[in-house]
């Protein structure tokens, strides 16, 4: 019986691999063939019926073959979207491109260069990695807004170019606080002021000028001596500028400390620098030191990054 059983099996398993073996042989044959006609049929087929792998493989084969005829419009719309149902972006997003330059009086000229911008889109990544795609998304819905101003896809380009910017926001926030972290208090204080220039509404205004406050303190705790009063005081402009726009924020008491702490240190930075005019040894301690942390800021945009100070 149990040998019976396994006879069957065995037969059953034969059966089956002879049969995708002579559909595999059947495709085969089709891809190898010059039948155009059929091969272009066979390749719709199996895009209706979402076999894209397969279908794509025709296609590949097809591009050249029928370009410059009629037929060649529809195949490369169709070419198009088989790489975009596959998620393969970046192929799609260049035969989208492709399709709109070299088809823009079609019909779907529209859409293909929209969904070569909104391929950019799907491949822009999670905020912590490079940005390089989310920028490029940016300019290619832009160029669609321009190209397309009465487009029904305007109003979602425009949606799609906010949620870019999102990204890029949420970016910098996290680059100016890493700075912050790590303990390079001037670089941070540089990150804060871009990225409230930069994105002016941004929902972490408050908490980005807070910190600039606190990072300029910092910078100017560990700085030297000669050197704390300006830094000092610029603390303090900071304080006071914060504390009349935000005259509710729950940071008013730290910033209100900061202020004082700030007040404290120049006395305390004057305190020695006088002394050290009367003793040659504490003014030679003050020359030797440098506590002030010295690395590479954030990019600027300006024509020229300012040197870091010491």
């Amino acid at each position: 019986m149990f040998k019976k059983q396994l006879s069957l099996l065995a037969g059953l398993l034969a059966f089956l691999i002879i049969a995708l073996g002579g559909c595999k042989s059947k495709f085969e044959k089709l891809k190898a063939s010059n039948d155009n006609t059929k091969k272009y049929k066979e390749a719709l087929r199996y895009y209706n019926s979402k076999n894209y792998d397969r279908a794509l493989e025709l296609f590949d084969d097809l591009v050249q073959r029928y370009r410059g005829r009629a037929e060649a419009e529809d195949l490369f719309y169709y070419y198009a979207y088989t790489s975009y149902k596959l998620r393969d972006y970046t192929s799609a997003r260049y035969h989208f491109k492709t399709f709109a330059d070299t088809y823009p009086s079609s019909t779907r000229a529209e859409e293909c260069r929209f969904m070569s911008a909104y391929c950019y889109y799907l491949d822009s990544p999670i905020y912590s990695l490079d940005q390089e795609n989310t920028t490029k998304a940016i300019e290619a819905l832009q160029l669609f807004i321009n190209l397309h101003p009465k487009s029904d896809r305007v109003a979602e380009a425009g949606k799609l170019i906010q949620n870019l910017r999102d990204k890029l926001e949420e970016k910098a926030y996290a680059n100016a606080k890493l700075y912050y972290t790590i303990g390079d208090y001037q670089s941070a204080v540089i990150a804060f002021n871009n990225t409230l220039r930069d994105y002016p509404d941004t929902k972490y205004a408050e908490e980005l000028e807070y910190l600039t406050i606190k990072a300029q303190y910092l910078f100017a705790q560990n700085s030297l001596e000669t050197k704390q009063e300006e830094r000092y005081t610029q603390a303090i402009e900071y304080a006071d500028q914060f504390t009349e726009k935000y005259n509710e924020s729950k940071y008013l008491d730290e910033t209100a400390d900061l202020r004082k702490d700030s007040e404290r240190g120049i006395v305390n930075a004057k305190r020695i620098l006088a002394q050290a005019a009367f003793n040659p040894k504490k003014a030679k301690e003050i020359a030797e030191k440098d506590t002030t942390v010295n690395t590479t800021p954030p990019s600027i945009k300006t024509e020229q990054a300012p040197e870091l100070a010491n």
